[in-house]
């Protein structure tokens, strides 16, 4: 954790903290929005909705991008750093349109979800996700590629 004072501004820290609470609590779609596009620096694409409680990363939250008509779910949390022991890790997440993320779901840093994809609730999503497909759980695990819809289209 002693990386953290290397890596980001203490005032940052306190500013995107109260924004971040505030916005967990808001139940206006709208507002939460253009909080976390205007105050974060969030890439939040249009009809795009944060269930209440959504925690999305206090530290770099200008790293997060998220298409259009996405939902997260309740509780959920979305990472861009990950302090360890002796090092940490900061990347960027991308998380595609018309995903549908369940609740109680982590995203860690570095992960990029496809269009279309389903997070079933409670997962851990540690690694990349593929367009169309449904997964689930801790360790992640496919459920459903999604091939066949992608060629459908």
């Amino acid at each position: 954790m002693w990386q953290m004072y290397r890596t980001i501004s203490p005032w940052k820290a306190v500013r995107n903290f109260i924004c971040i609470q505030i916005s967990r609590y808001t139940p206006s779609l709208p507002l939460k929005r253009w909080m976390y596009r205007h105050i974060l620096g969030m890439k939040v694409g249009e009809h795009t909705a944060f269930a209440l409680m959504v925690m999305v990363d206090v530290f770099f939250p200008e790293k997060i991008h998220i298409g259009e008509n996405t939902i997260i779910g309740y509780n959920s949390t979305i990472l861009t750093h990950e302090y360890l022991i002796k090092e940490y890790r900061i990347g960027e997440v991308h998380i595609g349109s018309n995903v549908m993320i369940g609740a109680n779901t982590t995203v860690l840093p570095g992960v990029t979800i496809g269009d279309y994809a389903v997070i079933g609730a409670g997962s851990v999503v540690h690694k990349d996700v593929a367009p169309y497909s449904f997964v689930a759980g801790n360790p992640l695990r496919v459920i459903h590629s999604g091939a066949a819809e992608q060629e459908n289209e």
